[in-house]
């Protein structure tokens, strides 16, 4: 496996060979090494970078102390069967202000994550398009964790008609149902123990939905209010339909989204509902 800091060295490293390419802000975790075997999968050499990428933090947020694990990350990702680590400094990726950036549709970025983070998704799809414009891929991985994400990236590689193939990761989890994210390991011991209601409150909407239910704002609010009551801060709990995030209806695929605050830590997760059987 190589190491590489340079855009120019990847460049000749790759020589157009159509690289798996799996984007990561290090930290790594099973759901990245999950990323990276779906690119593996996906044949070609695979390349994984970790970029803490500074535009799409807030000044309020954690850019600072995000968590940089960059020699574990690397024998994580020797181990996987990554081929190369593209690791950039600030200076390569940004050797100037960067004052070009790419702005999502608002329909789609600036609901739920964008509300409550504005310009997120732009700092993203900036970065994003950037780190494909070095790799070149053939083939892009992302996880449905970040859902909203995967869903504003694919919007963007279709109306920028990228030659990049879109693979979505399932969302890798704790045993006791946990979405993995590098944030977690801002939990204490008794939030750590209290995180998995988040989840848990999706997975009852999912029920009420196959059982037929569709007062999707009083499923909303119950998990809301049911997230508050155990010491949650939650921003949102949305029911969307999978496609465009739009508001739901009877019969569309559906995807239930959330994040909250347990503490200082802000987790989101998501469960994409199956429809009510049919009797």
């Amino acid at each position: 496996m190589r190491v590489i800091h340079s855009i120019a060295q990847l460049r000749h490293a790759l020589a157009g060979a159509g690289a798996a390419f799996v984007p990561t802000m290090g930290n790594l975790h099973a759901g990245h090494l999950s990323l990276v075997a779906l690119a593996r999968a996906a044949g070609g050499p695979v390349v994984t970078s970790i970029f803490v990428n500074r535009l799409q933090f807030a000044p309020h947020e954690d850019f600072d102390t995000y968590p940089r694990t960059f020699a574990h990350d690397c024998e994580l990702l020797r181990e996987a069967g990554c081929d190369i680590v593209f690791a950039p400094g600030e200076a390569e990726l940004y050797p100037q202000p960067q004052e070009f950036t790419v702005q999502p549709q608002p329909a789609l970025a600036d609901v739920l994550e964008g509300h409550f983070r504005p310009g997120f998704f732009t700092g993203v799809c900036t970065v994003v398009l950037k780190l494909f414009n070095c790799v070149q891929p053939r083939v892009a991985v992302f996880g449905k964790k970040d859902y909203q994400q995967l869903m504003v990236i694919r919007a963007m590689v279709q109306q920028l008609a990228l030659p990049v193939d879109v693979v979505a990761g399932e969302t890798a989890r704790a045993g006791d149902g946990l979405a993995l994210s590098s944030r977690n390991g801002y939990l204490d011991a008794a939030q750590r123990a209290e995180a998995p209601s988040l989840a848990r409150e999706l997975q009852g909407i999912g029920a009420a939905v196959r059982q037929g239910r569709t007062d999707w704002e009083a499923l909303e609010r119950a998990a809301l209010d049911a997230l508050a009551a155990r010491g949650w801060q939650p921003d949102y709990v949305a029911i969307r339909r999978r496609g465009d995030l739009g508001a739901p209806e009877a019969g569309a695929e559906l995807v239930a989204l959330a994040a909250a605050r347990l503490g200082t830590t802000r987790l989101i997760d998501n469960l994409e509902l199956a429809l009510p059987a049919r009797g």
